[in-house]
């Protein structure tokens, strides 16, 4: 496994957020503490962070977080699976963390009209009481007029670029999506009520 790690404040959440090579989430405080376990949800000022694996509900202000360490890829999970063979060598990747409960998550990645993007997308979100889904969305989800993309899965990975609203499906689609225009590159939730979401997806962006 190849170590990444984002030395950047993520622009909608404000935190420092690394990838380790730990299999848990760890939330890194203002006093020094280190908790493990898996962020939950952002909102409202507020980080909510499970301890361990199911343990406790914790909830933190925004100011007593300093940073965010995402745990491990491991690219031999059923989430990541083997590289798709048409994917070109030397590309440039970055991991993002799309939240569930965040309209669009910047990616901090500038993109060019008609470059080809690829993505590696896994986890899974909770949009709803009882519903979870990965990141092709949920299966079989009626069409809903106010989504971004109203045809296409609920909570399922959806782009954008800019401030356009030319919205494009991700999902676990590992092949090339061409951008249609150029700018800053947006991933979201194709969902019309984020406040009830928790969890996050992450995915690796190839570009």
């Amino acid at each position: 496994m190849k170590r990444t790690s984002i030395l950047r404040a993520l622009p909608i959440i404000g935190l420092l957020l690394l990838v380790m090579t730990l299999d848990a989430d760890t939330l890194v405080l203002r006093d020094g503490r280190r908790v493990q376990g898996q962020l939950y949800a952002v909102q409202n000022g507020f980080i909510d962070f499970q301890e361990g694996q199911g343990g406790r509900m914790l909830r933190f202000n925004r100011e007593e977080v300093t940073g965010i360490e995402l745990g491990r890829i491991d690219r031999n999970e059923r989430a990541y699976p083997q590289t798709q063979a048409g994917r070109p060598r030397g590309l440039r990747e970055r991991q993002v963390m799309v939240v569930a409960n965040v309209q669009w998550n910047d990616t901090g990645i500038d993109v060019q009209s008609g470059q080809n993007v690829y993505f590696e997308a896994g986890g899974e979100i909770r949009w709803g009481p009882n519903r979870r889904a990965g990141p092709n969305g949920e299966g079989n989800s009626p069409n809903n007029p106010s989504r971004p993309m109203p045809n296409r899965p609920g909570a399922s990975l959806i782009g954008r670029v800019g401030d356009s609203k030319d919205y494009f499906f991700v999902g676990n689609d590992r092949e090339a999506i061409r951008m249609r225009s150029a700018g800053r590159l947006y991933l979201g939730i194709n969902d019309d009520y984020l406040q009830d979401n928790t969890g996050y997806f992450r995915v690796i962006v190839y570009y």
